[in-house]
């Protein structure tokens, strides 16, 4: 069976942000008020409630539109498309330019239109009718034509419930994969305690210590240049996450540009540290990344042979570490950590046999994690699949 559908203005009321004079500009926002809200709050879902901006009661009462409140959807427009939030509670606000408020009208149920917006159909909508290159952008008045299947209200609620099951499921499944990536930094404080206390009494020697001596810890490319096609692919720090180095969004540049900064060329066994920017992310290079370059703000580690990485880039991350990262941060226009400073981090030594130890601990838990995003990723598969079944008429 498949259901009648409808356009989204048909079962919808869709109203933009104040764009005239009373639009709130940067000098407007303030630390309380009343929460004004961009496409960067969106988060899961939800409005993220943590580094919200305000405006002052008056300045509220004069935006003739974009005034939001409990059982809207806030949809983005621009940059980010598709991502939304469910306004669940009692709460108002107002939104920036680059959202547009969706509120569901009689005959449509507000979970089945959030589980659509979230599926599928909804996100081949908006890459038909995205456009721009820099930033995507959607036009509200496409997103109003976008077409949902629209069962009776009855089918809506059942159907929502169903997808609500499946989906928290998932989210359980995600939170135990999460809770594994934190796991190292457990066992490393179990192994060898707070790094502050020293319990174990610790020699601690400077990073540099441990670095190859037939290498050096160094910078990358100050200047990479336009990307070009099958070029050398360049780390950057956005592309640190999660312990490794995430390779689906890597610039390529000119390989001449490269070999002028052949000593950063990666080998496939360094530690790298962000410097620039945002401080003191941490991750393994990986063989499928040998032979890429790293960027001016990321600082490339190759340790002597014999040094455990993972006790090094566990440690790396402990707290103590971070307050020494931030303690020796210049302040130009943006926050940097100079190589002299990662060069003088002090880092405990431990016999052969801990590392062994550790690595193993470590490895166990990674085998667990990459086990788990295995089995997230067929879930994810059949929840695609439940929502396709869903809005198809077969579920």
């Amino acid at each position: 069976m498949s259901w009648h559908t409808a356009r989204l203005s048909d079962v919808c009321h869709f109203e933009n942000g104040d764009r005239g004079k009373n639009y709130p500009g940067k000098s407007a926002l303030l630390d309380a008020g009343i929460p004004f809200v961009n496409a960067g709050d969106l988060q899961e879902g939800v409005v993220r409630l943590d580094g919200l901006s305000f405006i002052a009661p008056s300045h509220y009462e004069k935006l003739s539109n974009g005034k939001f409140s409990q059982g809207d959807f806030l949809f983005c427009l621009r940059g980010s498309l598709g991502k939304f939030a469910y306004l669940d509670r009692a709460i108002k606000g107002a939104i920036a330019s680059s959202l547009i408020i969706i509120r569901p009208q009689d005959g449509l149920h507000a979970d089945y239109l959030k589980h659509y917006l979230a599926s599928e159909i909804c996100k081949k909508e908006i890459a038909l009718h995205a456009n721009g290159a820099a930033q995507p952008n959607l036009a509200a008045s496409s997103l109003k034509q976008f077409k949902i299947p629209l069962p009776p209200l009855d089918v809506q609620k059942r159907i929502a419930a169903i997808l609500d099951k499946a989906d928290q499921l998932r989210q359980k499944r995600r939170q135990a994969i999460s809770l594994l990536d934190s796991l190292t930094q457990s066992i490393f404080l179990e192994m060898f305690g707070d790094p502050d206390q020293n319990l174990l009494r610790l020699d601690y020697v400077p990073l540099i210590e441990l670095v190859d001596p037939k290498d050096r810890l160094n910078y990358g490319v100050v200047q990479p240049g336009e990307d070009i096609e099958n070029g050398v692919p360049l780390i950057r720090v956005s592309d640190l996450g999660e312990g490794v180095v995430d390779r689906s969004k890597l610039r390529l540049i000119n390989p001449q540009i490269s070999r002028k900064h052949s000593k950063s060329v990666l080998k496939g066994t360094e530690i790298l540290i962000s410097c620039v920017g945002s401080i003191g992310e941490i991750a393994l290079v990986s063989e499928a990344d040998k032979g890429s370059n790293i960027a001016r703000a990321v600082a490339r580690v190759p340790l002597r042979e014999g040094i455990s990485r993972d006790f090094v880039a566990a440690y790396l991350r402990t707290e103590k570490v971070k307050r020494y990262f931030t303690k020796e941060l210049r302040t130009s226009s943006q926050p940097t950590l100079n190589i002299k400073e990662i060069s003088e981090t002090l880092v405990p030594k431990i016999s052969r046999a801990q590392a062994v130890e550790f690595e193993n601990r470590v490895r166990y838990t990674q085998r667990l994690n990459d086990l788990g995003k295995i089995h997230d990723g067929k879930v994810s598969s059949l929840f695609a699949s439940l929502q396709h079944r869903a809005f198809t008429g077969q579920l």
